[in-house]
């Protein structure tokens, strides 16, 4: 082995699941941003993690509104998920802008993406200042899913995003 930069290791690190974070702004405007930094934090109860640089709009919408959903784009989906990681919010309504169709939540005020393999419902319970990101931790307050759209997509090293499946036949989204 030998020692690398960042971006090398990311890229090695590659592919990362791509999800998409729903957030309100102060308008109960619907906000979607695309990231692959999220995680799993707690079995039981359920808890993921995502982590949002403090400069994006993102960042303020979670700080106004505690909640937000997390949604995992199928395949097909992939060129409106990389708007949506590439546009800011606060310039672009991306629910106009793209495709994708806002459906009402079961739990929190923040909308699901239709046609996302699963989404999830989240209410942030801790936020952690980590350098220029801060990583917020919810519980999840309910889970839904597509068992048809299996395929969905995952970035490699923020160029490109790939769809793979419970087959492990990868194709190019975008």
């Amino acid at each position: 082995m030998k020692e690398i930069d960042r971006h090398e290791a990311f890229e090695l690190a590659s592919p990362f699941p791509y999800a998409l974070a729903v957030t309100l702004d102060k308008r109960e405007r619907p906000n979607i941003m695309g990231l692959s930094w999220w995680m799993y934090t707690s079995w039981n109860p359920l808890m993921i993690a995502i982590a949002v640089a403090h400069d994006r709009y993102t960042h303020e919408c979670l700080e106004h509104h505690r909640e937000f959903t997390l949604c995992f784009p199928s395949e097909g989906q992939g060129k409106d998920a990389w708007l949506c990681g590439m546009k800011s919010g606060k310039d672009t309504d991306k629910f106009q802008e793209t495709g994708f169709k806002p459906v009402q939540s079961k739990i929190v005020k923040t909308p699901l993406i239709e046609g996302s393999t699963v989404a999830y419902e989240c209410k942030i319970v801790k936020h952690i200042e980590t350098g220029d990101h801060t990583l917020y931790t919810a519980d999840v307050a309910a889970i839904h899913g597509n068992p048809d759209r299996v395929n969905h997509l995952y970035s490699i090293h923020n160029s490109k995003l790939i769809s793979i499946g419970s087959t492990g036949k990868i194709k190019l989204d975008l």
